[in-house]
């Protein structure tokens, strides 16, 4: 068995150099998205690196080798193109394989979009209205208070409704200041709830949906665990944990598992635009079986925060036109 890394521009590149150099039987064994040597490598250009096999038969045997049927082949590419853009191996086979067979060869990114759509709607909340109390939890910096901003934003513009602002963030002033910003420019109520008896008390006092913006600590903290005391015992409460992008696999389970506490059933997904793709994430959100509410695709307020659907999610993983992820 020979094996060989090949480092090209694009995915279709470095296919095209495997069936050069190995031939149309090669085995794709991995894809993925490196640095570029050298300086341009400090300055963030990437390549896509294949790492392929193929066997070395004698002479006398090349006739006896079967060649593999070509839609093996063309699952084998379309498989190659998800792992580029982030899917773990084994799902990214199972979504080619989910094509059919007959469209595989020449698969034309709608139709990878669409396919990663089905087998991926199960990550896509169905959630059509707010809960009487909608609770942002998560680290600092994942964007919990400008999704409250954007939420508040769309509300008012699209539906004519003002929803209340409550922020239990006494830890960070910056953050209250924040909120308290957007809630004058939008005409929203906000209070401030810096102890679990003001919390509860502005709960009791609540004439419409809130918005609660949370601290960036973790649940096992004395004061967020009063905090989350304070919601359990309250009904029509949903909490979105928020994360952003480009947050790493092994770090995004490290902070579920931090979160597990204040029992999130919903996710919210920033700052995509700063990620080179979903894809990454997309394991860890199928094992968890989170499904998603909300993607932050930007800063713009009230812009750039959609509600998820499965081909919005398919195209953040997949690439839309302006994206290019695949090629």
């Amino acid at each position: 068995m020979h094996l060989k890394r090949f480092k090209r521009e694009t995915v279709k590149d470095a296919l095209r150099a495997v069936r050069e150099e190995l031939g149309p039987d090669a085995l794709i064994l991995s894809t993925r998205v490196v640095a570029a040597p050298g300086v341009k490598g400090w300055f963030g250009r990437r390549l896509v690196e294949v790492t392929a096999a193929a066997e070395r038969p004698a002479m006398s045997d090349v006739r006896q080798v079967a060649a593999p049927r070509p839609a093996d082949r063309a699952g084998d590419e379309i498989a190659a193109r998800l792992q580029a853009v982030g899917l773990e191996g084994a799902l990214a086979r199972d979504i080619a394989a989910a094509l059919p067979a007959r469209k595989r060869r020449g698969a034309t990114i709608e139709l990878i979009r669409r396919t990663l759509a089905e087998q991926l709607a199960s990550l896509a909340s169905t959630d059509e209205d707010y809960a009487p109390i909608e609770v942002f939890v998560g680290p600092p910096g994942v964007g919990k208070t400008t999704t409250i901003a954007k939420l508040a934003a769309q509300a008012r513009a699209r539906q004519g409704r003002r929803l209340g602002l409550l922020s239990a963030d006494g830890f960070r002033v910056g953050a209250v200041e924040q909120l308290r910003l957007y809630a004058d420019i939008l005409g929203a109520p906000l209070t401030v709830a810096r102890t679990p008896t003001e919390l509860e008390t502005a709960l009791d006092h609540a004439t419409r949906p809130l918005l609660l913006d949370t601290a960036g600590r973790s649940p096992s903290d004395d004061v967020s665990r009063e905090m989350l005391r304070v919601l359990a015992g309250r009904r029509g409460v949903r909490t979105h944990l928020v994360l952003a992008a480009s947050t790493p696999p092994a770090t995004a389970r490290r902070v579920l598992d931090r979160f597990e506490d204040a029992r999130p059933s919903r996710l919210v997904i920033t700052k995509l635009d700063e990620a080179e793709s979903l894809g990454p994430l997309v394991s860890v959100l199928r094992e968890r079986q989170l499904p998603i509410s909300y993607l932050g695709i930007g800063q713009r307020v009230p812009e750039d925060l959609q509600r998820a659907t499965a081909p919005l999610i398919a195209s953040w993983i997949a690439g839309d036109d302006r994206q290019g992820a695949v090629a």
